[in-house]
């Protein structure tokens, strides 16, 4: 496959691309995520959590020039549309009334993964234009239904946007966000700046699991035993039987995280007499010192001590290190309540279908309607007290 001066190659396993020139060129992308790192997408292809097998076969794009890389992205054929976050149900169903097929679709994402970064990594606009012409080249070679570009940053939508044919899909996620110009001081404070109301909520949030005799440490990067990413994994494990589905992730894939990625983890554990029973999993971006909402799971119901080990504990630990985000995953308008305040994301979406593209465009025309207004309705219930100017 070539697109003027460049040589696009495609690679059906991660391992394949040099680790030093795919860091190297995630580390100089306006929005770098550790999520994208090589070591993290290669853990998930290895570890038989995003392989052919489980419905994610790998297609990974690069575009050279001689010796360098100028482009890439993670691409994955899908047969399904699990693990993604930016639902398309509806569109695969409208396919399938119409007697079409929708799968294979061309998925550019970190399997289930919800957090927003670098997709269409570049070191000029060409090299990203030639990247996405390329997406399209493939999608047509293997009857990929569509493209899916999913959280990626808006220069990136936008730069697929002015190829035409794309339409780019709004959604929403809760962030929240350190104070400027002046971080806080510590959680106290933090609650201090929220009102009175939601204030008292938090705290009998968090009373509640002192009252019931729970102690939640934290581990950090090595501190983090195997013997604790045990507990954890059985945690994670239970989340998903409890909702009758399997868990994406093997247990192969945090042993693989815990020595290739250890540095970009953070673990709270609560233990009650002694005993551990629930487990909160964060990701870090020691670089741009955001913390990531990642995986909980618990062997036993205690009341609130999801928030305490989801929300009040890493908050609390982002303000002493001096984070300045931590991002709470997709969904949750429950978020709000406890300072994750509405943040847009934005996705890039190709059809190959023209009537069916014109009709994806109407729909998210008006989805993009309704999000602006439920962002607006959410932020004038914002728990954070007004400060005058």
């Amino acid at each position: 496959m070539n697109t003027k001066n460049y040589r696009i190659e495609v690679a059906d396993d991660p391992a394949d691309l040099d680790p030093k020139k795919w860091n190297e060129l995630l580390a100089i992308q306006a929005a770098p995520s550790p999520f994208m790192r090589h070591e993290n997408l290669v853990a998930l292809h290895q570890s038989e959590s995003a392989c052919a097998t489980t419905g994610w076969r790998p297609c990974f794009i690069s575009v050279n020039e001689g010796e360098e890389l100028h482009a890439a992205c993670p691409a994955y054929l899908k047969t399904h549309s699990y693990g993604e976050y930016v639902f398309d149900w509806g569109w695969a169903q409208a396919y399938q009334r119409h007697g079409l097929r929708y799968y294979p679709k061309l998925v550019v994402a970190v399997p289930f993964t919800p957090v927003p970064g670098a997709r269409l990594m570049s070191r000029t606009p060409q090299a990203r234009q030639a990247l996405i012409e390329a997406l399209v080249v493939l999608a047509r070679e293997r009857s990929a239904s569509s493209i899916h570009v999913l959280f990626c940053p808006p220069e990136e939508a936008v730069a697929a946007n002015r190829q035409g044919e794309w339409m780019l899909r709004d959604g929403i996620q809760f962030h929240w966000n350190n104070r400027e110009p002046a971080p806080w001081r510590d959680f106290d404070e933090y609650l201090g700046g929220m009102r009175g109301d939601k204030r008292k909520k938090v705290l009998q949030e968090r009373r509640k699991v002192v009252q019931a005799g729970v102690d939640v440490v934290e581990r950090l990067g090595a501190e983090i035993t195997p013997a604790d990413w045990d507990f954890f994994y059985r945690c994670y494990e239970r989340t998903y039987q409890t909702h009758g589905s399997a868990p994406y992730l093997t247990r192969a894939y945090f042993a693989q995280m815990a020595e290739t990625m250890s540095a970009h983890w953070l673990l709270f554990i609560a233990y009650q007499a002694g005993q551990p029973v629930a487990a909160s999993l964060i990701a870090l971006d020691w670089g741009a010192k955001v913390a990531f909402g990642r995986y909980w799971g618990c062997t036993q119901d205690i009341s609130m001590l999801h928030f305490e080990a989801c929300y009040y504990r890493p908050l609390a630990w982002c303000i002493k290190n001096g984070f300045n985000r931590f991002e709470g995953g997709a969904q949750g308008v429950h978020k709000l309540a406890r300072g994750l305040l509405p943040a847009p994301t934005v996705s890039a979406h190709w059809v190959s279908h023209e009537g069916f593209r014109g009709a994806i465009h109407q729909h998210l025309a008006q989805e993009r309607a309704d999000i602006v207004e439920s962002l607006n309705e959410l932020a004038a219930h914002s728990p954070m007290r007004r400060v005058e100017p």
